[in-house]
């Protein structure tokens, strides 16, 4: 199969999970701003999970220029990714639902850990694929991006018990560390100038 074929499907899948997000936001019941206010959890919610599947979206993108072929294992390590992406609805719904509960919160964030550990598996099949040829394997080097979004997941799952704030302020963080433009892939792929 192509990497054609491969990120069209995944473009798909990540377009129908961020319709289902936005079809959970109901119309306000009124005609005040004041109608807004029982919506502004849910909308905080749907804002940050549209943010970080946005997120994924672009780096696939980028992630599936470095792929010179594409094998069994590639494949599934991408349907593991989108399998997790698929359940950010769920999570959205109910930590936006719930205003950001411990156990929603705790949900959420086991989802956007999981959605990073197979980050990391798709990456690490790629690399499998091309071999010492990699072009990813040069561009994320030691990866301290992933490694640390990883541990961030890993410590929100438990400070959700402590305070759920700490958490989202994590999650917030972890976005924006990664909505900074990360040009180690595309300088990799980039023809090398005279």
């Amino acid at each position: 199969m192509g990497k054609g074929r491969l990120e069209a499907f995944s473009d798909g899948v990540i377009a129908i999970i961020i319709t289902i997000m936005v079809l959970e936001l109901k119309v306000p019941d009124g005609h005040t701003l004041e109608a807004l206010r029982p919506l502004a959890a849910k909308f905080s919610a749907y804002t940050m999970s549209f943010v970080y599947v946005g997120i994924y979206w672009n780096n696939h993108h980028h992630l599936l220029h470095t792929v010179k072929r594409v094998d069994g294992w590639i494949m599934w390590a991408n349907m593991n990714l989108l399998f997790w992406l698929s359940l950010v609805p769920i999570g959205t719904g109910w930590i936006g639902e719930t205003g950001a509960a411990p156990w929603p919160t705790v949900l959420y964030a086991c989802m956007l850990f999981m959605c990073g550990v197979s980050w990391l598996l798709l990456q690490r099949a790629i690399i499998r694929a091309d071999r010492e040829n990699s072009q990813l394997a040069r561009a994320i080097g030691s990866d301290w991006k992933g490694k640390m979004s990883g541990v961030g997941y890993a410590f929100s799952v438990g400070l959700a018990f402590v305070d759920t704030r700490i958490s989202v302020a994590i999650f917030v963080a972890l976005a924006i560390v990664w909505l900074i433009p990360d040009r180690r892939i595309s300088r990799a792929v980039e023809p090398e100038s005279d």
